[in-house]
């Protein structure tokens, strides 16, 4: 079977605690969708997979066509732009809060059972 080292990182083993944990993998917990360079891309790629806002998107794209334009271009985007970026910064906020709650985690102290 596998076997599982536990090493304890204490002040003076320090050196020697980093160069075997670099052998093994850890155990921090990550329960976040989102890092800063994926956010945009990611939120709005869910954003649109809801039919509702498709359905806006789809009646700005048709407004852009000058022989359908029935408002200014301009004012038919503002609803689509304001409810993507309620939704991004809700979302942007719970993904926030369960980093949090990971770094709380990740960084409670544990017993460890030695022989």
């Amino acid at each position: 079977g596998k076997h599982r080292i536990v090493i304890p990182c204490l002040g003076h083993f320090k050196e020697e605690y980093e160069k075997v944990s670099k052998l093994y993998m850890n155990n921090k917990i990550r329960t976040t969708k989102y890092t800063l360079l994926n956010f945009l891309p990611r939120n709005l790629f869910e954003q649109f997979h809801r039919v509702a806002n498709l359905y806006f998107l789809f009646l700005v794209v048709l407004n852009w066509v000058p022989l359908v334009e029935a408002f200014q271009k301009e004012i038919t985007m503002l609803p689509l732009i304001g409810v993507l970026s309620i939704i991004a910064v809700k979302d942007g906020l719970e993904d926030y809060s369960r980093y949090k709650m990971d770094k709380q985690i990740n960084n409670l102290l544990t017993k460890v059972y030695s022989r």
